[in-house]
């Protein structure tokens, strides 16, 4: 009766054709040596059970067998078969890990001078050849550079990064890859078979999950199983065997945490954890699901970067309909982090609880961009942002202004119940400009003319501002009408109020109010300049524009602007400002104007302004408490 023989070794692969999954070596080596363009030495790398020392083998057979080179040998080859049982002279495997010394490289350096026996080359493979020290290594190297004609060599190794670069240089490198799912299942489905073994398309599955790319873990495996479930294997056979969670499993955690479910999430984990199920391979199964799940949405439904079965597809097409790529990918962001951390946790359940918990978190999570880009729009006006595959935020509670230009008249109502100022005649280009005082108070238009009615409309946007009458004074006073400014200014133009008291007016001419501004206070758009004219001409009765400059305060401009009056009791009424032709004393050089004191608003008022509440209803926030700028 004959010695059993483990699977892995029974059915190892004879020929290049057997070989699977690596057909990108196979191809190369068997075409080499049609061309007759074959090294001296090859340097096989991959994970381990994909193959390297098979190939080695088979190589050297295809090299020594009766006349070769010939990568079609005969397998009944005498030649091939003292190789294949590992008794030919001419083909001399070595322990890379247990001859790692610089003595016995020596000894292979003296015997490499000798003729092969029977075959055509004297063939030398040594597995995990990175073992060797590196005076090993360097006792090889001038062998290995310049080898007889009838030598070669044959490394593999699981570490090409430990092998010396000098070494690394000498050889032809090939590169194993880990074996597709697919094609695991197929070989074992082929194996049992051949062996009389019933096993479930599901329990194939799991194995080959379970190996991880390797066939000779996955054949090893299939060996076992049959060992402890006889002639019939089923998927929870494996599942306890490799502690993994079955596929309908994790689809269910994976469905719990894209519906935000928390409790579900963690009872699902505590059913593993009760289990004996290993949390890691946990975490990699779900990590694995999730990516084919963002392949399968970027693709739009392409198989072909997926490898898994028919079921399997038809599922993760139904899991991944209204998904949407940034959602996955920041679930995939929290779960990538928490495999590179779990190894190193002293509680793997704990943390991993928490890594879910965030992965919950993230589904419903919006990117800084995003955040960013709606804030701009709350600020500018404009629509909100919307992200694709996914419902529009809520809506805000102002409508977002035309895209008529601001100088063009519009029929809207005013956002303060303050009675709509009346159109005047353009003024004329050569028109004098007199001096004459601003009063402190708002200035009604002139009573001469018709004052329009005011059509309320939803839309809050600033009255367009009508151009003065001929011959009508304006103003050249800018300190004097930078205080009317913020005295008009109401408890909606919330954002101007806490930023124009960091602003300095430069200057007043020819009816522009210029106003230097920091460079982060980003006042100049279209809805700011509107709504300060709107405020102008109610505060002064005069069509006022506004330019805005950047840039900080200088000491030349002192001389521009008159003082400031000094503060009196509150008691005390406000004197009128005095007029625009008085003389009033220069700063002192080098001595900034003083800004007016911040409004600090209640938190009633501050609520009441149209972008800050939107933004609390897109953001879900809430306020809590309101400071003065610079506080």
């Amino acid at each position: 009766m004959s010695s059993y023989q483990v699977i892995a070794r029974k059915y190892r692969p004879q020929r290049f054709a057997d070989v699977v999954g690596q057909d990108h070596v196979t191809t190369t080596l068997a075409n080499a040596i049609r061309a007759g363009r074959i090294a001296h030495a090859y340097l096989f790398c991959g994970p381990r059970g994909t193959g390297k020392t098979t190939l080695a083998r088979i190589f050297a057979k295809a090299l020594n067998c009766t006349g070769g080179p010939n990568p079609d040998f005969d397998e009944n080859d005498p030649r091939i078969r003292e190789i294949t049982e590992g008794r030919s002279l001419d083909v001399l495997e070595i322990d890379g890990a247990s001859n790692n010394g610089v003595e016995q490289v020596r000894e292979l350096r003296d015997t490499v001078r000798f003729a092969p026996a029977n075959g055509k080359f004297k063939i030398y493979i040594i597995d995990e050849v990175h073992m060797l020290t590196v005076a090993a290594f360097n006792a090889l190297l001038k062998t290995l550079e310049e080898p007889p004609p009838h030598v070669k060599f044959l490394f593999a190794t699981t570490d090409p990064e430990k092998v010396l670069p000098t070494i690394l240089s000498r050889c032809q490198r090939f590169d194993l890859r880990r074996i597709p799912s697919a094609l695991i299942v197929r070989q074992l489905a082929s194996i049992a078979s051949t062996e009389g073994v019933e096993v479930d398309d599901a329990a194939l599955d799991a194995i080959a999950r379970g190996a991880e790319g390797g066939m000779r873990d996955a054949q090893s495996t299939l060996d076992q199983l049959i060992s402890f479930c006889g002639n019939r294997i089923v998927e929870s056979d494996v599942l306890s065997m490799f502690g993994l969670a079955g596929r309908s499993q994790l689809r269910g955690l994976a469905g719990s945490i894209l519906a935000a479910d928390s409790e579900a999430v963690l009872r699902e984990l505590d059913g593993f954890a009760k289990g004996g199920k290993d949390l890691g391979r946990l975490l990699g199964d779900l990590l694995s699901h999730f990516r084919n799940l963002l392949l399968l949405v970027v693709s739009r439904g392409d198989r072909s970067l997926l490898e898994v079965g028919d079921d399997e597809f038809r599922i993760l097409t139904e899991q991944s309909q209204g998904l949407d790529a940034d959602t996955l990918t920041r679930i995939l962001e929290v779960l990538s982090t928490a495999e590179g951390r779990l190894r190193d946790a002293a509680s793997k359940r704990i943390f991993l609880e928490v890594s879910l918990l965030r992965a919950v978190q993230a589904r419903d999570a919006m990117p800084l961009d995003t955040v960013l880009r709606q804030l701009r729009a709350i600020r500018d006006g404009l629509p909100l942002p919307t992200r694709s595959a996914e419902p529009a935020p809520p809506s805000r509670p102002t409508s977002p202004p035309s895209t008529t230009p601001p100088t063009a008249p519009r029929p809207t109502a005013p956002p303060t119940p303050e009675p709509a100022p009346a159109p005047l005649p353009a003024k004329p280009a050569a028109a004098p400009t007199p001096v004459v005082s601003i009063p402190s108070t708002p200035v009604a238009p002139p009573p001469t003319l018709p004052t329009p009615p005011a059509t309320p409309a939803p839309n809050p946007t600033p009255t367009p501002i009508p151009s003065v009458a001929p011959g009508a004074p304006m103003p050249t006073d800018a300190q004097a009408t930078w205080e009317l400014l913020l005295a008009a200014l109401t408890p909606a133009d919330l954002m101007l109020r806490s930023t124009l008291p960091r602003c300095t007016p430069v200057s007043l001419f020819r009816g522009t109010l210029r106003i230097r501004h920091p460079e982060n206070d980003l006042l100049d758009t279209p809805r700011n300049v509107a709504t300060l004219k709107a405020r102008l001409l109610s505060a002064t009765g005069f069509a006022v524009d506004v330019a805005f400059e950047v840039g900080p305060h200088m000491a030349h401009q002192d001389e521009l602007l008159p003082p400031p009056p000094p503060p009196k009791p509150a008691t005390e009424p406000k004197p009128a400002t005095p007029a625009v032709g008085t003389d009033p004393k220069p700063a002192k050089s080098g001595t900034p104007t003083p800004a007016p004191a911040p409004m600090l608003l209640s938190k009633d008022e501050f609520i009441k302004d149209p972008a800050i509440r939107a933004a609390l209803e897109i953001f879900k926030g809430q306020i809590v408490e309101v400071r003065p700028p610079g506080a």
